[in-house]
């Protein structure tokens, strides 16, 4: 049955009201990490032994996105407890039950940081300002009676019966968002260029294609809080003219793109998608297009072929999509992020946003935090918080103390940040003034024990792969990038070729088509920029670092030769030992082996 849309805000809030008689909420993140590992069945056991044991009228399991703290999934959060439980296997649902729901005391084991205050709360959060990530992991994303509950749709009402277009786009304006997918343009003034080209067909395009590779922040948004994308769409198609709504997602990601698909559905039964939107004279639909997992299509007019049925190629600019885009017609393209933050500025206001963040880099951002990092997720911080904070206060630090080398930003688009560049204030500006970008937010944390050629390397094979062929500078410029980057490693390679190097990619960069292309020699550049010795080791024909054994030290025990797994270990007994650089593998057996501490990585 169809309901009044003008009386559903109201009615799903009256009916969560009535849902306030739970004693106990479980939120078991049911994101896709934590699905890999088994968390619908660790809800499902939940509900069953809550059933069974006759407390279902007092206690509520809820499946939510993703929490965030990847590296410690599955997780359950219990409210109004405060606690966390992380690394939660099907078999420790038992024990929840009796201990926690039944006997009202604190499961120690499953608990990761319990503070000096007594509570709960993990490190991990305490600096974490979550805007776009406001509702995942507080809602179930597959329930549109929990999203209004949680002020979905409160924007779209407000914006359609109490503001004009050009208000709504005022109020964008005035927040200072830029987009969240890379380069930063000012989101309001986006949406006003689409406004001012008049036709009567326009599209509002949502960028869901997120090809980095270790980032999954839009993944995450989509899974968690769909019906967020969806309003904030509705509200751009309503301030710049449009009628019609798509959704470009690669078609990877399946458990976003099936909760996306439901809540359209939702959305239309609601009347909050469709004709005449909330009982006014606006309509507007949203249609969902998958993509094949081309990075290039993270490139706006690339993305556009692509849901054309054409090769995600991209084209000379301008014009812009915003003057012809979709089908020649005026489109305006923002990634999940940006429309994540949409409909709570309009809620909160202009100011309220505006008074988060840096002068130029308003409002928070989210970065997909991993590598070598002892708290891999997802996190969300004001702009301006510095890289030191993000690693060591919420990432918690490298593992096993070993020293901090780099961390890549911005994926394959973006550059290194070094050591001394660790309370650089991360900003749209501030990260270009240091050869960086922000890009869509992967952050990649490096050891001392990673080789940056080897890193330079890997970003090429991909971007090189990626490219889509239409530029030459990027069809064989990346290519052969590539190529150089082979020949160092492979100890072929001579001094001469780091200067070629560094002109190749400075043409490349100067002289593609497209962002792909552009940004593609960044690693190259940033790396040769603050690890210049490494690759002239290479190019030198020496192994620019590895394992040493320090002869003082050693005490001759064989520890270390009888588990390293090439052989690259010889010495006698009681006699210090010695490490072959030509075959060790630095697999790191060897340092965990020894006793003394006598093995080094340099």
């Amino acid at each position: 049955m169809k309901i009044d849309s003008r009386k559903a805000l109201k009615f799903y809030k009256d009916k969560i009201n009535a849902n306030n008689q739970y004693t106990l909420t479980l939120y078991v993140c049911a994101g896709t990490s934590c699905v890999s590992s088994k968390s619908v069945e660790i809800a499902d056991r939940l509900k069953a032994e809550i059933d069974k044991k006759g407390l279902s009228v007092e206690m509520n399991v809820v499946k939510t996105g993703c929490f965030g703290f990847c590296g410690q999934g599955p997780i359950i959060e219990i409210e109004p407890d405060k606690v966390t439980y992380v690394q939660v296997t099907v078999d420790d649902v038992e024990d929840i039950v009796k201990t926690h729901l039944m006997n009202r005391e604190i499961v120690e084991r499953l608990t990761y940081d319990m503070t000096d205050e007594g509570d709960y709360e993990m490190a991990f959060y305490k600096k974490q300002k979550r805007i776009a990530l406001r509702h995942c992991g507080a809602i179930d994303p597959e329930s549109l009676e929990d999203a209004i509950a949680h002020g979905g749709y409160e924007a779209l009402a407000y914006a359609l019966y109490d503001l004009t277009p050009d208000e709504v786009i005022g109020i964008i304006k005035d927040s200072g968002l830029r987009g969240r997918g890379g380069g930063g343009f000012p989101t309001g003034l986006k949406w006003q260029f689409t406004k001012a080209v008049e036709d009567e067909e326009k599209y509002v395009i949502c960028n869901a294609d997120e090809g980095d590779p270790g980032a999954f922040m839009d993944r995450s948004i989509c899974e968690g809080d769909p019906h967020a994308i969806i309003e904030a769409m509705a509200i751009n198609g309503y301030a710049t003219g449009a009628k019609n709504g798509l959704i470009y997602i690669r078609a990877e990601y399946t458990l976003a793109t099936k909760r996306l698909l439901k809540a359209l559905k939702d959305a239309r039964d609601a009347g909050f998608l469709g004709n005449n939107v909330f009982g006014t004279d606006f309509s507007f639909d949203i249609e969902l297009k998958a993509g094949a997992g081309a990075f290039v299509c993270g490139e706006e007019t690339a993305l556009i072929h692509s849901m054309e049925g054409l090769r995600g190629e991209p084209t000379v600019k301008p014009p812009f999509p915003s003057e012809s885009g979709f089908r020649g017609k005026p489109s305006n393209v923002n990634n999940v992020e940006t429309y994540a933050n949409i409909p709570i500025i309009l809620v909160k206001g202009a100011e309220w946003f505006n008074k988060i963040g840096t002068e130029k880099s308003k409002g928070t951002k989210v970065f997909a935090l991993a590598g070598n990092v002892r708290n891999i997720g997802l996190v969300e911080v004001p702009m301006g918080t510095t890289f030191r904070e993000i690693i060591y206060d919420i990432g918690g630090g490298i593992p096993d103390d070993i020293p901090f080398k780099g961390v890549q930003i911005g994926g394959p688009s973006g550059g290194v940040i070094t050591e001394e560049y660790l309370d650089t204030p991360i900003d749209y500006d501030s990260l270009k003034e240091v050869g960086a970008m922000m890009g869509s937010g992967g952050m990649i944390i490096m050891d001392e024990k990673t080789d940056m050629v080897e890193i330079a390397k890997f970003y090429l094979d991909f971007t090189q792969d990626e490219s889509c062929g239409k530029c030459t500078p990027c069809r064989i410029g990346t290519k052969r990038l590539h190529e150089m980057l082979e020949k160092l490693t492979n100890m072929e390679g001579s001094p001469e070729d780091l200067e070629l190097l560094e002109e190749l990619a400075l043409n490349v960069q100067n002289t593609s088509l497209c962002g792909l292309g552009q940004s593609a020699p960044n690693p190259v550049l940033s790396t040769l920029r603050f690890f210049r010795n490494e690759y002239e080791a290479y190019a030198n024909r020496e192994k620019p670092h590895g394992y040493r054994v320090i002869e003082e030290e050693c005490i001759g025990c064989t520890k270390c030769k009888r588990v390293c797994p090439v052989d690259a270990i010889s010495g006698e007994v009681k006699k210090p030992h010695s490490i072959d650089q030509s075959i060790c593998i630095e697999c790191g057996a060897c340092i965990e082996a020894c006793p003394k501490g006598a093995i080094v990585y340099e």
